[in-house]
């Protein structure tokens, strides 16, 4: 059996361990020794760019002039791929990453999987938290959040306020009229599912298969807008 290769890893703020590995001929990432994802199961992380952008692929005067999405997690660039392909032109996509080793293995690894997404000119790639890339004023049409498992698996403690009442409430004075809210979650989770509805936001959920030829519809995408 062909092993992996590592390619390269680097340290989480709380010491976690992020390393990417290649398998016949496709890219894992792994999370302390548990996949995250791979180049090879991308097909819930692409439908989280079409479900959350939906709104926008509508004709005129309801489609923005020059649409704004911000998109929570850089992963391996296959959601800032399907919404670089749906979204058109002119639009901007910025990303919010906090691990500049992640920005670069899309620059260089996965460049064979996803091209060179990063220079695209609609791409802004912002090295931080998402907690700090909002609250300055700037408003989004969709905003796109795959960055943990759950609320209840997260990547590092840390994250936990991404899905606190004071954050939710922050990314809903962030969205212009119309807007949506959509996240990618591994499973199920009512607990976010309490949390957006008690924020306001009418919520739709949609079974998500890894790979096409899943058998089972595990992943889960929430798509949320404010109540009318």
């Amino acid at each position: 059996m062909e092993p992996h290769v590592l390619m390269d890893k680097t340290s989480l703020p709380d010491g976690g361990l992020l390393a990417l590995y290649k398998h016949q001929g496709e890219f894992v990432l792994e999370y302390n020794g548990l996949e995250l994802m791979s180049t090879n199961l991308t097909l819930s992380e692409q439908m989280l760019a079409d479900l959350g952008c939906a709104h926008l692929l509508e004709e005129a005067p309801t489609r923005p002039e020059h649409p704004r999405v911000l998109i929570g997690g850089l992963g391996m660039g296959f959601t800032l791929k399907r919404v670089l392909e749906v979204i058109g032109s002119p639009a901007t996509v910025d990303v919010a990453e906090l691990m500049s080793q992640v920005i670069e293995w899309n620059r260089t690894y996965l460049v064979e999987h996803n091209g060179p997404l990063l220079e695209d000119p609609r791409t802004n790639v912002i090295l931080a938290d998402l907690f700090d890339c909002l609250g300055e004023g700037d408003l989004y049409d969709a905003i796109l959040i795959d960055i943990d498992d759950t609320p209840d698996a997260l990547i590092t403690e840390d994250n936990g306020k991404l899905y606190t009442p004071s954050f939710l409430t922050l990314i809903r004075d962030s969205l212009n009229p119309g807007g949506c809210l959509a996240y990618w979650m591994a499973e199920p989770s009512p607990r976010l599912e309490m949390a957006l509805k008690k924020t306001g936001f009418d919520l739709e959920e949609h079974p998500a298969k890894p790979h096409e030829e899943s058998d089972e519809a595990r992943h889960r995408i929430y798509v949320a807008r404010l109540n009318s």
